[in-house]
Protein backbone atom coordinates (compact mmCIF):
# COMPACT_ATOMS: atom_id res chain seq x y z
CA UNK A 1 0.00 0.00 0.00
CA UNK A 2 1.35 3.44 -0.87
CA UNK A 3 2.37 5.96 1.78
CA UNK A 4 -0.34 8.35 0.56
CA UNK A 5 -3.09 5.73 0.98
CA UNK A 6 -1.83 4.96 4.48
CA UNK A 7 -1.94 8.66 5.39
CA UNK A 8 -5.46 9.01 3.98
CA UNK A 9 -6.62 6.04 6.06
CA UNK A 10 -5.00 7.58 9.15
CA UNK A 11 -6.61 10.96 8.53
CA UNK A 12 -10.04 9.41 7.88
CA UNK A 13 -9.86 7.28 11.03
CA UNK A 14 -8.76 10.21 13.17
CA UNK A 15 -11.33 12.62 11.77
CA UNK A 16 -14.17 10.15 12.32
CA UNK A 17 -13.01 9.46 15.88
CA UNK A 18 -12.54 13.13 16.74
CA UNK A 19 -15.86 14.07 15.12
CA UNK A 20 -17.71 11.80 17.52
CA UNK A 21 -17.66 14.73 19.97
CA UNK A 22 -19.61 17.03 17.65
CA UNK A 23 -23.12 15.73 18.50
CA UNK A 24 -22.42 16.26 22.23
CA UNK A 25 -21.15 19.77 21.55
CA UNK A 26 -24.23 20.63 19.49
CA UNK A 27 -26.56 19.25 22.17
CA UNK A 28 -24.75 21.14 24.92
CA UNK A 29 -24.89 24.40 22.98
CA UNK A 30 -28.61 23.98 22.18
CA UNK A 31 -29.59 22.96 25.71
CA UNK A 32 -27.15 25.35 27.45
CA UNK A 33 -26.70 22.56 29.98
CA UNK A 34 -23.62 20.53 30.86
CA UNK A 35 -24.32 19.19 34.34
CA UNK A 36 -23.76 15.55 33.33
CA UNK A 37 -20.40 16.25 31.67
CA UNK A 38 -17.36 14.99 33.57
CA UNK A 39 -14.63 17.62 33.94
CA UNK A 40 -12.06 14.95 34.82
CA UNK A 41 -12.83 12.97 31.67
CA UNK A 42 -12.27 16.02 29.47
CA UNK A 43 -9.08 16.98 31.26
CA UNK A 44 -7.80 13.44 30.61
CA UNK A 45 -8.91 13.59 26.95
CA UNK A 46 -7.25 16.97 26.42
CA UNK A 47 -4.01 15.77 28.03
CA UNK A 48 -4.08 12.56 25.99
CA UNK A 49 -4.79 14.21 22.65
CA UNK A 50 -2.22 16.89 23.43
CA UNK A 51 0.39 14.20 24.04
CA UNK A 52 -0.64 12.42 20.83
CA UNK A 53 -0.10 15.72 18.98
CA UNK A 54 3.33 16.08 20.52
CA UNK A 55 4.12 12.47 19.58
CA UNK A 56 2.97 13.18 16.01
CA UNK A 57 5.24 16.22 15.85
CA UNK A 58 8.20 14.18 17.08
CA UNK A 59 7.45 11.47 14.48
CA UNK A 60 6.54 14.01 11.75
CA UNK A 61 3.24 12.16 11.30
CA UNK A 62 0.68 14.52 9.79
CA UNK A 63 -2.44 12.35 10.39
CA UNK A 64 -1.60 12.06 14.10
CA UNK A 65 -0.93 15.79 14.41
CA UNK A 66 -4.02 16.96 12.51
CA UNK A 67 -6.58 14.56 13.94
CA UNK A 68 -5.43 14.81 17.53
CA UNK A 69 -5.14 18.60 17.25
CA UNK A 70 -8.75 18.67 16.03
CA UNK A 71 -9.83 16.35 18.84
CA UNK A 72 -7.96 18.41 21.43
CA UNK A 73 -9.70 21.57 20.18
CA UNK A 74 -13.17 19.97 20.34
CA UNK A 75 -12.53 18.56 23.82
CA UNK A 76 -11.20 21.92 25.03
CA UNK A 77 -14.32 23.64 23.70
CA UNK A 78 -16.51 21.10 25.49
CA UNK A 79 -14.64 21.73 28.75
CA UNK A 80 -15.12 25.47 28.21
CA UNK A 81 -18.87 24.92 27.76
CA UNK A 82 -18.99 22.79 30.91
CA UNK A 83 -17.37 25.58 32.91
CA UNK A 84 -19.50 28.28 31.25
CA UNK A 85 -22.85 26.56 31.75
CA UNK A 86 -22.04 25.31 35.25
CA UNK A 87 -21.31 28.91 36.27
CA UNK A 88 -24.63 30.13 34.84
CA UNK A 89 -26.53 27.41 36.69
CA UNK A 90 -24.93 28.48 39.98
CA UNK A 91 -25.89 32.12 39.32
CA UNK A 92 -29.53 31.16 38.68
CA UNK A 93 -29.69 29.11 41.88
CA UNK A 94 -28.19 31.91 44.02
Amino acid sequence: MSELKIEIIGLAAGILTASSMIPQLVKTIKMKEAKDISVLMFIALIAGTGLWCYYGIIKSDLPIIVTNGFSCALNSFMLFLKIKYTGKRREKNA
